[in-house]
């Protein structure tokens, strides 16, 4: 018999909630209704809201009576004014923390200050926050880029960080911006939900002969949340459906920990653990 622990923080966010809660509010209440990528990185609930006629699309052109659904990572400055010169109506779903995210970056900058955001380069939450900035802030990713910067013209910066960044990674990060920059104003902006669920995370694996981690390979999250548990149970493995699962991975295996990324739904988890429930 399988023992099963599921981190009280497992699946969705407040964020991710909110985003698609407005989303079906406003597929029950408008048509010729689209999105600029994916509301969430989850591709079961992206199927989902395709169901409800939300369109996906890859840039914003003429629509009458369209309504531009702004997704839970945010967007840069140029595509609200763009989708309102274009006539759309547009319905924000950006997380509120996200949004905190871009009030800081925009306020230090207008106090001159050198924006200094650490994040995935490539992540839509990081284009939405450097695109939301008049002058082009400086990412990095990780410790290593850091020695390739050119620091002798900041004379001042302000850090602002992905929502969804490992911790401990950003510690270290800014413990080496010390050395380069002298006045450096430091905002954690890893939002409540990542903490707690890298708490968790830090916890839980020790105690258990098998971690699952749950979540789509296009989230962030899901991603540091593997990484982490991995490092302190090598028997950890990353899935997103019960499909993915091995059932050699849990033989002699008795005591099964789950946890799970921002954007994966309760009935994934559910599912996951009826299927390790009846190996």
């Amino acid at each position: 018999m399988k023992k099963i622990t599921i981190t009280k923080s497992a699946g969705f966010c407040s964020g991710v909630r909110r985003a698609l809660r407005l989303a079906q509010q406003t597929a029950r209440s408008y048509k010729n209704i689209y999105m600029l990528g994916d509301i969430v990185h989850n591709p079961r609930v992206v199927s989902n809201i395709k169901k409800t006629g939300i369109k996906k699309i890859n840039k914003l052109k003429a629509q009458r009576n369209g309504v531009l659904l702004i997704r839970a990572h945010g967007a840069q400055k140029s595509v609200y004014e763009k989708a309102a010169r274009l006539g759309y109506k547009i319905i924000d779903a950006t997380c509120p923390m996200v949004k905190e995210i871009h009030s800081l970056a925009k306020g230090y900058e207008q106090k001159n200050y050198t924006i200094i955001i650490i994040g995935d380069k490539r992540h839509d939450e990081v284009i939405g926050i450097k695109g939301n900035l008049k002058n082009m802030p400086i990412i990095i990713s990780g410790r290593k880029e850091i020695k390739g910067i050119k620091f002798e013209h900041v004379e001042k910066a302000a850090i602002v960080v992905q929502s969804t960044q490992n911790q401990d990674k950003v510690k270290d990060i800014v413990e080496q911006l010390k050395k380069h920059i002298k006045k450096l104003i430091f905002c954690d902006t890893i939002c409540q939900p990542t903490r707690l669920k890298q708490k968790e995370i830090q916890l839980l694996p020790s105690s258990q002969d098998i971690m699952i981690i749950i979540g789509a390979k296009s989230s962030a999250n899901t991603k540091r949340l593997y990484e982490l548990s991995k490092k302190i149970n090598p028997n950890t493995y990353w899935v997103n459906s019960k499909s993915q699962i091995k059932k050699n991975w849990f033989k002699d295996k008795v005591k099964v920990g789950i946890g799970a990324g921002a954007s994966t739904p309760d009935y994934i988890i559910k599912e996951i653990e009826a299927f390790i429930k009846g190996l």
